[in-house]
């Protein structure tokens, strides 16, 4: 587990939701792993009631789960549930382009600036800035169209595709994403709003379709390597 403390701003059990939010969205904590109270107490320097508090919050976000044995841990979404949080925000963020999608220049550049972050990370192969910035794309999109409640809803969500997707994404998924997100930005550039709704109803889909891609190739081979034949 690669959490640090953050600096002082805020509350403490806030700082600890935010912290691992971040380290969810940059791929630094894995679906599934455990966080006990006693080791966040210890990084954060807090006691265990705030640390217990920030999870409380952090559960009621659908991020982390607690259970009687295992005590808190990251979400490790099913088949099912990815696919109702890909469902969400295709009906969020085209909704989201279609209602707010005038981009004025300020929007734009704040939306290119991020796009050269994204490029920049993938060249330095910078794997957590790489997932970080990737998804915070959306959210950023979101904050810059003066729409905070669905910025919110969107860092939720995307936290959970992200972790959906943490173990699996490579340089070239990177890329493609970060390309994708550029031609949503000419879209919105160039006054058409439809088409940057279409283009990212079709970003959004290629993420699913990647997913369900890689599902299949890891059952083929859990099943060859079941049946002893080798890859």
């Amino acid at each position: 587990m690669t959490l640090t403390a953050l600096p002082d701003e805020g509350s403490s059990s806030s700082r600890i939701e935010d912290r691992i939010v971040y380290a969810a969205l940059s791929g630094q904590i894995a679906p599934g792993e455990r966080l006990g109270e006693k080791d966040l107490a210890e990084i954060f320097g807090v006691s265990r009631t705030l640390v217990r508090e920030a999870m409380m919050r952090l559960q009621a976000r659908g991020i982390v789960q607690v259970s009687s044995r295992r005590g808190w841990f990251v979400i490790e979404p099913t088949e099912e549930e990815a696919r109702h949080t890909l469902d969400a925000r295709r009906a969020l963020e085209v909704g989201m382009l279609v209602t707010l999608g005038k981009g004025d220049a300020r929007v734009i550049q704040a939306l290119r600036e991020h796009v050269q972050a994204e490029q920049a990370a993938i060249e330095k192969d910078d794997r957590a800035a790489r997932s970080y910035l990737l998804g915070h794309f959306h959210v950023c999109l979101a904050e810059t169209l003066g729409s905070p409640v669905l910025a919110a809803l969107l860092q939720d969500l995307t936290t959970r595709t992200v972790l959906i997707a943490a173990l699996y994404q490579s340089s070239h998924d990177a890329c493609e994403s970060s390309g994708e997100h550029e031609q949503i930005i000419d879209a919105l550039e160039a006054g058409d709003v439809p088409e940057a709704a279409r283009l990212m109803d079709a970003h959004l889909r290629h993420v699913e379709n990647a997913l369900n891609e890689r599902h299949v190739r890891t059952r083929l081979k859990n099943l060859k390597s079941a049946l002893g034949r080798p890859d």
